[in-house]
């Protein structure tokens, strides 16, 4: 049996020492504004000042948080990495609802199967995803996160850590110049 290697892109951009954290569901509807505003964070703050990662944080009551994350993780393995992982987020957050239940635990995705689900993400992502989801250990990226999350105390989405701190009082719904002023000290 012959094993392909493959390499997950870190969920990383900017090149700057001030590392800005961010800890994100998918699904989640703080998480997807806060994921709209990570471009113009970069451009204000400056790619050379600071460096935002994004961290994925899978929770069960979204159900099908696991897949999702799943599906980003096997894009950032594919050809363009982190930018077709990140076309994979912003497919998923264009379209939100349609891959999320209604109060948790009703609606039409009810009777959708993780495929479907798959399925539905490639169509609005134009990536081909299905065979770098079936990578038998990919789980070990997804681990990484979610153990990354648990040793710093992450419980919700998103929550943000600037240098290793988790900053209780910042939020998904602060003016992008309040996260740069908070990250740079300006």
């Amino acid at each position: 049996m012959t094993t392909t290697a493959w390499h997950a892109d870190p969920l990383n951009w900017g090149n700057g020492p001030r590392i800005f954290e961010a800890f994100l569901e998918p699904t989640c509807p703080y998480s997807v504004r806060a994921f709209n505003k990570f471009d113009q964070l970069l451009s204000q703050a400056g790619e050379d000042k600071i460096t935002v990662k994004i961290r994925l944080q899978p929770q069960p009551w979204h159900m099908y948080s696991g897949v999702l994350v799943r599906c980003i993780i096997a894009a950032s393995t594919l050809e363009g990495g982190k930018e077709t992982a990140k076309q994979v987020i912003s497919a998923i957050a264009a379209h939100r609802e349609e891959f999320e239940f209604e109060r948790h635990a009703s609606g039409p995705n009810m009777d959708v199967t993780p495929n479907q689900i798959v399925e539905r993400l490639e169509r609005y992502s134009g990536v081909k995803l299905k065979e770098a989801f079936a990578l038998p250990d990919l789980d070990r990226e997804i681990k990484w996160h979610c153990k990354y999350a648990r040793q710093n105390g992450i419980h919700v989405s998103p929550t943000f850590m600037i240098d290793g701190l988790v900053q209780p009082d910042t939020s998904s719904g602060d003016e992008v110049g309040a996260w740069v002023k908070k990250a740079l000290g300006n």
